[in-house]
Order: structure tokens, then C-alpha cells, then sequence
């Protein structure tokens, strides 16, 4: 595709936009979107969009929003929300990733009413049932449906679900309360798990489970001890709660629930706290946490305790005797392992943290995350300020805890700032992000920039892009590099293979195009077993090294016949 060809759609879409052909203007920006001409199609857009066209203003908004403009993304969309459902939608969906549910309903609201857009009317049934109210989301999805509205199914019958079991959960406790059956109330809040990886995304849920975990923890202990693990899990407001609920099931012949509560202390750093829950545990009859109890002295220096904790699983234990090793060689001076952070500084850490120091706070909760049993709902509020700061590492890590608890929007919001601020791996993470929206001239940037900073993997992923789009001299430097510090235990090296040797067959580099062709046709079938056969998009993309190879063989005879004609 040349310049001339891409001035001349872009200069089509404008005057279509100022003619008011709204078919022909969504035709030319298909072009770019289609064509992954992303960067040449935003001024045409931009153009368009002052000319009034809505289908510029959706598309300009969303790749404004890919790239990180959100207030952007918002004017853009707003501007025809109004009297076009696919804007509404687009807002609604921006307002509700920036935590906005309220407009964010209004705008679901209108998109659905006014036009009819589906996807509106499953957002706007998602927030109720986000908001705990899934009878009614069911209910209001399954309303007004015509032929062809089907995913609406999949939404009511999840939010029906979550009916089902409360309804349930809550008829056995009526059982069981009649009874006063403890037995019969800790089957029925176990029957509550169904739920738990549902209410990061429902968080309206936890209320009424709250209220039937607590009837259940009334007649059974060890119901309690459920509880208190969904208290820890929902609120830090409830922690103190979930302390008593942990202890009284201790008392009541539950020892797991001490063991429990130890490591719940240890994920918080409260580590005098785990340690006399441990303790309890072990004087119940528990095992397990006299490991937890070596290994808390021994982080702390304190080997005596440590060596006797270890010496109680027996001189068979192949761990423990491995442990007892290592605190004799730390008694006679010997290093502790490089990668091993000295747990000795959390608690001055945490004490300048708390007095405001947040590279401290980034340092506390970095050593608490290497502790064991992470807890990233605890671990965000000593990262976030070193984040906000501008500090990479505490932005990385806050992405990925962010992940965990599946609060993307702000995933990504961090993993920008990590990014921009040089941290590699945020880098790949923004070309993987560009990547999942269509959005290659942006995903290529990011990988390029990763690779750039060190990163082999994002070596062949630029240059495969670039290999893509035709710039074959750019992606040589890429691919080499990645061909060359790579070897043959690499999941990716037959593909860096075919990338690198189509490159250099356009750079009319053939016998070593030859070799590399040669040796991605041998296991291109193990490349295509990496991706889904189902997107169409990434097979579009893909290079044929079989078609590579047979391409260089016609080059090699027509050079061939070239020599004989000369010779003759």
C-alpha cells in the first residue's frame, strides 16, 4: 500500500464525512482499521470528526483510549453519546472502568432504550447484579428480547446462579437453625464457594453472603472459620472480626483455625501475632505450623528456636534437615542465598514507612511479598504511594497485584506508568495490550522499546510485526539479535526462525534466508499449535515459511538463469 494510496482514502473519508455519508465515511475508516493503518488514519479522523461524523468519533475514541488518553477517549465519545448507542456504550464502558457505575448506568441506559445495542443492555444487567441485585439483572435481561439477542442467555443464567444458591444456602440454614444442626449449617455455608470467584466482579454479593455466613458460624464453628477466610477476603475493615471468629473456632475444637490465623498474620506482616497463632496451633495438635515457626525464626536470625522447630520433623525429613544445614552454616558467618531478602528489616522498614518514607513502603511490602502466602489486597496500599511517586518497580508490582484481584483498568493504568517510567516488562505488557485491541503500529512500538531495554522475547515480537507490515531492514536488527543470543531450548526459535529468514530473503540476503527458512518449514507445525486455530486474525498474519522457501527457490533460479544468459 503506498502513501499516495492512503492520502487518497484518507482525503475520501473526509469528504465523505463533510457530505454526510455516513456509509461511504464508514467504509474509508474500515480501510485503516482493517488495513492496521492506525497511525495514518487519525488525522483523517480527527479531520472527520470536526466534519461530524459519528463512526470517526467511536473509532478515534477507542484508539485514543488504547493509547492512553482517556479524557480523550471520553470528549470524543460524549460529544454523540447522545443520539448514537455505540458512543453511549463506549462511555459507559470507559465511565465504568474509571469506577463512574452511576453515569456509567445512565449511558447503558440510553444506548439500550435508544438504539437498541445489546451490549448496552448486558452492561446495564452486569451492573445490577454488580450491585447485588442479580433477580432483578436476570429479569431485565430476559425482557423486551427478540431473535438474535441470545447472548443475553449466558448473563441471565449466571446471575440466576448466584439466585440459586443464596436461595439454597439459605433454606438449608433455616434447616438447620430449626434443628440446631452444626453439622447441617457448615454444609450449607460450604455450598457459599460456588460464589467465590465472583465477588471481585459482584461485589453487591457479599452482603447477603455475609449475613449467611454469619448465621451459619452461629451454630458451628468451624462454619466460623470459613467465615473469617471470606472476611479476610472482602473488607480490612473485618479483620479484628475475623480474629475472634478464628480464635473461637480454636476454642471449639477447630485446630486448623489457629494454623489459619497464623498464616493470615503472616500475609499481613504481623509477624508476633502469626507467631503466637502458630503456637496455638501447634499446641492443638497441629503439625504444619512448626514449619511455619522455623521458618519464621530463622528469617529473623533467630536460630536456637529455629533448629528446634526444624528437629521435631525428624532426621528423615529430607526439607528439614536441608534447613538445619543451612543454619549451621549461617552460625559460622556463611552468607544467606543472594536472592534471599534479610527479613530482619520489615519491621524498621514498615516503621518508616508508615512515618511516610515510600521507597520503604515499596521495600516492606516487596520483602512481604517474597515472605509466602501473598496477600496483594494488603500488599497495594504499601506500593501505592511509591507507584504514585513514579517509582517502576512499585508500578510493576502494582500491576500485578492489581491483576490478581482482577481490577484490570487499574492493571493497566500502572503497567502504563511502569512503562513509560522503563520497565521492560511493562513495556511487553502495554505491546501485549495494544496487540489484544488491533491496535500492531502501537503493540510494535511497545516491543520495540521492551527490546530496546533487554528483552530477547520482545525482539522477535517487533520484528515479527515488522516482518508483517513489509519493513524488512527494520526487523532484521531485531531478529538477528534474537536469533543469535537464542538456542534451540527456545519455545519460540522456530518462529524467530521464519520471521528472520523471510526478512533477509526481502533483503535479497538468500543463502542465509535458505538455512532459516529451511529449518522454520521443518517445525512450523509446533508454531501453529501455540495459537488458537479460532483467531482468524493472528492466521491472516502469519507468515507461510513453506511459501518463503518455495519464493527463495524461484529468486535462486532466476539468478541462475541470469549467470547462464551472461555466460552464454
Amino acid at each position: 500500500m503506498t502513501t499516495q494510496d492512503i492520502q487518497a482514502r484518507g482525503e475520501a473519508l473526509v469528504a465523505a464525512a463533510l457530505a454526510k455519508d455516513a456509509k461511504a465515511a464508514h467504509r474509508h475508516t474500515d480501510f485503516f482499521v482493517f488495513g492496521r493503518h492506525i497511525d495514518e488514519g487519525i488525522p483523517y479522523w480527527e479531520r472527520a470528526v470536526e466534519a461530524g461524523d459519528i463512526w470517526s468519533h467511536y473509532t478515534l475514541a477507542r484508539y485514543r483510549k488504547i493509547r492512553g488518553d482517556r479524557d480523550a477517549a471520553d470528549a470524543l465519545y460524549r460529544a454523540v453519546a447522545g443520539f448514537d448507542a455505540g458512543c453511549a456504550y463506549g462511555l459507559g464502558v470507559l465511565l465504568r472502568e474509571d469506577g463512574n457505575t452511576e453515569e456509567a448506568a445512565e449511558w447503558f441506559r440510553r444506548g439500550w432504550e435508544n438504539g437498541r445495542h445489546l451490549d448496552c443492555k448486558i452492561e446495564l444487567g452486569k451492573l445490577m447484579a454488580a450491585e447485588g441485585r442479580p433477580a432483578e439483572a436476570s429479569a431485565f435481561l430476559m425482557s423486551d428480547i427478540e431473535l438474535g439477542d441470545i447472548a443475553v442467555f449466558r448473563w441471565s443464567k449466571l446471575f440466576d446462579s448466584f439466585v440459586e444458591v443464596f436461595d439454597r444456602v439459605s433454606a438449608d440454614l433455616d434447616a438447620a437453625e430449626a434443628d440446631g444442626d452444626g453439622e447441617a449449617a457448615l454444609a450449607a455455608v460450604r455450598e457459599l464457594f460456588e460464589l467465590d470467584t465472583h465477588f471481585a466482579d459482584y461485589p453487591g454479593l457479599a452482603p447477603r453472603a455475609d449475613a449467611l455466613y454469619r448465621r451459619g458460624s452461629a451454630l458451628s464453628p468451624e462454619a466460623g472459620m470459613y467465615y473469617a477466610m471470606f472476611l479476610t477476603e472482602t473488607g480490612e475493615e473485618s479483620w479484628p472480626e475475623a480474629i475472634e471468629l478464628l480464635l473461637r473456632a480454636r476454642e471449639e475444637g477447630v485446630p486448623q483455625a489457629a494454623a489459619l490465623l497464623g498464616n493470615k498474620c503472616e500475609q499481613r506482616g504481623e509477624m508476633a501475632e502469626a507467631e503466637r497463632a502458630h503456637l496455638l496451633a501447634v499446641e492443638a495438635g497441629e503439625e504444619a505450623p512448626k514449619w511455619n515457626l522455623g521458618m519464621l525464626c530463622l528469617r529473623f536470625g533467630r536460630y536456637d528456636e529455629a533448629e528446634r522447630w526444624f528437629r521435631e520433623f525428624g532426621d528423615d525429613d529430607r526439607d528439614a534437615v536441608q534447613q538445619l544445614a543451612r543454619i549451621a552454616a549461617l552460625r559460622e558467618g556463611g552468607p544467606r542465598a543472594a536472592d534471599e531478602p534479610d527479613y530482619r528489616l520489615l519491621p524498621v522498614l514498615r516503621e518508616r514507612a508508615e512515618a511516610g518514607d515510600v521507597r520503604a513502603g515499596y521495600e516492606y511490602a516487596d520483602m512481604l511479598n517474597d515472605w509466602g502466602g501473598k496477600n496483594a489486597r494488603y500488599l497495594i496500599p504499601w506500593l501505592e504511594p511509591a507507584a504514585r511517586a513514579g517509582d517502576p518497580e512499585a508500578a510493576y508490582d502494582l500491576a500485578q497485584l492489581c491483576a490478581k484481584l482482577r481490577r484490570f483498568t487499574d492493571r493497566d493504568k500502572w503497567h502504563r506508568l511502569s512503562a513509560e517510567a522503563g520497565d521492560r516488562h511493562s513495556c511487553h505488557h502495554m505491546g501485549w495490550l495494544s496487540d489484544h485491541h488491533h491496535d500492531y503500529q502501537e503493540s510494535e512500538r511497545w516491543y520495540a522499546r521492551a527490546a530496546g531495554l533487554g528483552s530477547r522475547l520482545d525482539s522477535v515480537l517487533a520484528g515479527k510485526l515488522m516482518v508483517q507490515r513489509g519493513a524488512y531492514a527494520e526487523a532484521e536488527p531485531y531478529l538477528r539479535r534474537a536469533w543469535e543470543e537464542g538456542d534451540d531450548n527456545d519455545a519460540f526459535r522456530t518462529e524467530t526462525a521464519g520471521y528472520y529468514g523471510t526478512a533477509l530473503r526481502h533483503l535479497d540476503r538468500l543463502a542465509e534466508a535458505m538455512t532459516l527458512l529451511t529449518t522454520a518449514v521443518e517445525g512450523w507445525r509446533d508454531v501453529l499449535r501455540l495459537y488458537d486455530t479460532d483467531d482468524l486474525d493472528v492466521l491472516a498474519r502469519m507468515i507461510d515459511p513453506q511459501k518463503e522457501l518455495d519464493a527463495l527457490d524461484e529468486q535462486l533460479d532466476a539468478e541462475l538463469e541470469e549467470d547462464d544468459d551472461e555466460e552464454e
